[in-house]
């Protein structure tokens, strides 16, 4: 129990410390939303006009004070306004959410099944030669960036083939590519993680001594070694979760869905602070909620960790994911 709110803690000071660094960095940005708005002479607003709204958004008043206000809205639950749409962020958000849920987690059990499916034919291929290309494959994905592959399956897949729609396409035929554009990159890393603890764990000598009894490669890898390889595969598909928001932003803009990365692509545009603060908080909050549960899922898999030393032992396991 102590572990457990300890952790809570710690994810309550991580979002803190996210609004507020998010907070002061996007105020720091040159040019000012609500003067860019609404000094369009198409408008017509006089200067009184335009001060007054200004006034309402409480951008008249010291940063300091913005901060306090803000941060007491997110604590009720009062994300604002946007100043480009003079809609309140959380309905925008609320609007866009489920278009990138739905591609996020799609698109993340996807990249599980491609990974773990590489490293199995990686480990099991009965060529060397085919066992040392699957190895370098996840070095080759990582290095490709996400816009050539949603690019790529587009003029393959629609335009040359004709297999998949991108006019007129139901909502299951409009998932298929943006869901293979963001799991293609998020495997990689997976899956090179897990082929490195597969090796190392491999080297072990109880793995050797149950090959020496006859065990079946494919059996020595899914009952011995895949147990024990697979924590560190877990640390890092946590921190991969949490980045699927910052993929979602090109590949909504690369096919033109309404979700929380096209949210974010149009905030940038036009400096909408209030909508980019918000979406960067929900981005925090989603990474904080999954590697804690990460965290809590540790002692499940492996029993060494239910004794006193559990912190210690998941931040070992930690930074084995991440060198």
């Amino acid at each position: 129990m102590r572990y457990i709110t300890r952790r809570v803690g710690q994810a309550a000071i991580v979002l803190v410390a996210a609004f507020t660094a998010t907070f002061f960095l996007l105020q720091a940005l040159p040019g000012d939303a609500i003067l860019i708005k609404y000094e369009n002479p198409e408008l017509g607003l006089t200067p009184e006009q335009i001060a007054s709204i200004r006034v309402a958004y409480g951008a008249d008043t010291p940063a300091w004070e913005q901060y306090l206000h803000t941060l007491a809205g997110y604590l009720t639950g009062d994300f604002g306004y946007s100043t480009q749409y003079g809609t309140g962020v959380l309905r925008l958000i609320a609007e866009a959410l489920p278009e990138t849920l739905a591609l996020a987690g799609w698109g993340f059990t996807l990249a599980v099944v491609l990974a773990f499916a590489l490293a199995f034919l990686a480990t099991l291929a009965p060529f060397a030669w085919l066992r040392s290309a699957l190895h370098s494959l996840p070095a080759l994905l990582v290095a490709v960036p996400v816009f050539w592959i949603g690019i790529l399956l587009i003029q393959t897949f629609s335009f040359g083939l004709g297999w998949v729609p991108i006019i007129g396409a139901d909502p299951v035929q409009a998932l298929i590519l943006p869901v293979i554009t963001l799991a293609v990159p998020i495997s990689a890393p997976l899956a090179q993680i897990l082929l490195r603890s597969i090796d190392e764990v491999s080297l072990q000598p109880f793995i050797t001594v149950i090959r020496a009894k006859g065990a079946a490669p494919w059996w020595v890898l899914t009952r011995s070694v895949l147990r024990n390889a697979i924590l560190p595969t877990i640390t890092i598909a946590g921190i991969l979760f949490g980045e699927l928001i910052g993929g979602a932003v090109v590949t909504e803009t690369v096919f033109g869905r309404n979700g929380i990365g096209r949210l974010t692509e149009q905030a940038v545009a036009n400096q909408d602070i209030p909508v980019l603060q918000g979406v960067v908080l929900l981005a925090a909050l989603t990474f904080v909620i999954v590697n804690l549960i990460v965290d809590l899922v540790f002692p499940l898999l492996d029993p060494r960790l239910r004794t006193g030393r559990v912190t210690r032992a998941v931040i070992a396991h930690r930074e084995e994911a991440l060198v």
